[in-house]
């Protein structure tokens, strides 16, 4: 019995022999590891291109009614036509409200007089916070900042949709703090969340962040 087989080209292999291959066999295989190959770049192409979707334009705010340092009536239509930022907090904080309606005024003004653009601070203490309350506070602040207050009943809806945390600390009669979220909120000129807006940095780097929605 042959030791060897002859193949079509004339060239013989043995049998056993790992170093000799069908060229035909090889081909085979190249062709299936290219493809192979081929569907794996495709699906990894797929995954790493795809962008995650963006969060629902109703995942932060909604419908409001509440009253203004002036007495008036304030809902959500009423802000629409320009872009605003919104923060939540109270006149008895001792630091962190005050200084951030600073900010806020600050970037307000690097924008100028003119600029169609506006500021809304929400008490999280309404029982403290009268209209006549949030007057004298914020008039140590930009003129287009808003105060907004209400029952108790008015308020709780506004903080749920906008995903606020607010809790009356422990404390002596009038003497009390509250314990809340401190995110400034960017909202657009159709009253949609646009993102978190940070309002620790240079006044001008976030007017001019803020002037792209004007």
């Amino acid at each position: 019995m042959s030791r060897g087989s002859v193949k079509g080209n004339g060239k013989a292999t043995r049998r056993g022999d790992k170093n000799a291959q069908d060229p035909t066999t090889s081909k085979t295989l190249l062709i299936g590891a290219g493809a192979a190959f081929a569907l794996l770049f495709g699906v990894f192409v797929a995954m790493t291109s795809n962008t995650p979707p963006a969060p629902p334009a109703s995942a932060i705010g909604g419908p409001f009614q509440l009253t203004s340092q002036t007495g008036q009536q304030v809902n959500e239509k009423d802000l629409l036509g320009r872009p605003y930022l919104v923060f939540f907090g109270y006149t008895h904080c001792p630091d962190v409200c005050h200084t951030t309606l600073f900010e806020m005024s600050e970037i307000l003004r690097a924008l100028g007089p003119d600029a169609k653009v506006g500021g809304v601070f929400v008490t999280v203490d309404p029982e403290r916070d009268t209209p006549d309350v949030l007057k004298d506070y914020l008039a140590n602040f930009d003129s287009r900042i808003i105060g907004l207050t209400g029952p108790r009943a008015q308020l709780e809806p506004m903080l749920r949709s906008y995903r606020i945390y607010a809790k009356r600390a422990p404390g002596k009669d009038e003497d009390y703090a509250v314990d809340h979220t401190t995110v400034v909120y960017l909202m657009d000129k159709n009253g949609r969340f646009v993102t978190s807006f940070n309002v620790g940095r240079k006044p001008e780097d976030a007017a001019k962040e803020l002037a792209r929605y004007l």
